[in-house]
């Protein structure tokens, strides 16, 4: 009577236990799948039956037959993986419809014989949670530019301030040309306090990491970087001519200020001591961008050294001022907003810089 009494009572957990795991597979809201060590799908939560569209049909199946649903294809050497090594896997996939999960793959162990009699795995879907993750980091680069750009950015306004300062303390003409002076030294004054503003403007929008696009004229870019190195443009004599065939974009107005702010220094800077230096600036559709080009005859660049460049802090010649960030900043700005840059150059001759601005909505 004991033994009999016994096993009725082991059936009954066993029942009991897997009523349980029954009503826990249909309860879960997380897609799950049991996979036992033949290999053959022997459960799974409704969730899964949703977004690997499983149907009942395929209990019993090998997991082979249905791995194409599963939309990853590693997964039958991970199983095999857990189930020879009873040691659970962890990683990170992206299915073919390009969304991303952690997957956890469980070994099922049966204590008594300590064997792994199969898998469950659970799927959960975090691909939320990485655009968040990539949404900071974007932040986190503009945060880097910001910062890089002020410390650049905001030199040649106080260089141009500097200048007009002396002039107008070694002036002693007319009333006239006083004013005229003091009139251009509110003007950088200005010039400076819009750069610092526009490049330090991170609102509570920008941790919606949308990118804030707005109408920006290219002739109006080109008026403030010349107006912001206007006493370098004095000092060198150099003719800036512009053709602008595409006169705007739909595109962060501090960025392409930058942009167009430093390759304009950049061309000044590294301008032929025998020669007037000349710059072209033109703008002409390419495509599904906007190609800008700022070409120079300047001393132009070594081809080893045409990569090197948009590397932080590379300064190709020691007795121009500078600190090697211009060109980096630059490249992060484009390739940020989606777009590329390009450098041709000879060496002696000059150089042509092609940035490919693609608008944005």
């Amino acid at each position: 009577m004991g033994q009999p009494a016994k096993k009725t009572e082991a059936n009954n957990k066993l029942i009991e236990l897997n009523d349980e795991l029954e009503n826990y597979f249909s309860n879960t809201v997380i897609p799950q799948l049991f996979v036992d060590a033949d290999m053959i799908l022997r459960k799974f939560t409704p969730p899964a039956m949703t977004h690997f569209r499983l149907s009942p049909a395929d209990v019993g199946r090998h997991i082979d037959e249905v791995s194409s649903n599963i939309r990853f294809p590693t997964i039958i050497e991970n199983i095999e993986e857990v189930i020879k090594s009873s040691k659970s896997l962890e990683k990170d996939i992206q299915t073919t419809d390009e969304r991303w999960y952690q997957m956890n793959i469980l070994p099922y162990i049966i204590r008594k014989e300590n064997r792994t009699n199969g898998v469950i795995i659970t799927f959960v879907d975090i691909t939320s949670r990485l655009e968040v993750l990539r949404g900071y980091e974007q932040l986190n680069k503009r945060y880097e530019n910001v910062i890089y750009s002020i410390s650049h950015d905001i030199k040649g306004p106080l260089s141009n301030m500097e200048g007009l300062l002396s002039m107008l303390l070694e002036t002693a003409g007319s009333e006239e040309d006083t004013q005229q002076l003091l009139s251009l030294l509110s003007h950088s004054v200005d010039n400076l306090r819009n750069t610092v503003t526009e490049l330090s403007d991170i609102g509570e929008s920008d941790t919606d990491f949308a990118r804030e696009a707005e109408r920006v004229n290219f002739g109006h870019m080109i008026e403030d970087a010349q107006l912001a190195l206007k006493d370098r443009v004095y000092e060198t004599e150099a003719q800036i001519k512009c053709e602008l065939n595409e006169t705007e974009i739909n595109l962060s107005r501090k960025n392409v200020r930058s942009i167009i702010y430093n390759l304009l220094s950049n061309a000044i800077k590294f301008r032929a001591p025998d020669r007037e230096s000349e710059i072209d600036i033109k703008t002409v559709k390419a495509g599904d961008y906007v190609l800008l080009s700022v070409i120079d005859n300047g001393v132009g660049i070594e081809e080893d050294k045409k990569q090197v460049i948009f590397e932080r802090h590379t300064r190709l010649r020691k007795d121009v001022e500078g600190t090697g960030l211009g060109l980096y900043i630059v490249k992060r700005m484009v390739e940020d907003m989606g777009g590329k840059i390009e450098v041709e150059s000879t060496l002696g001759k000059g150089t042509t810089f092609k940035v490919f601005l693609k608008g944005q909505q």
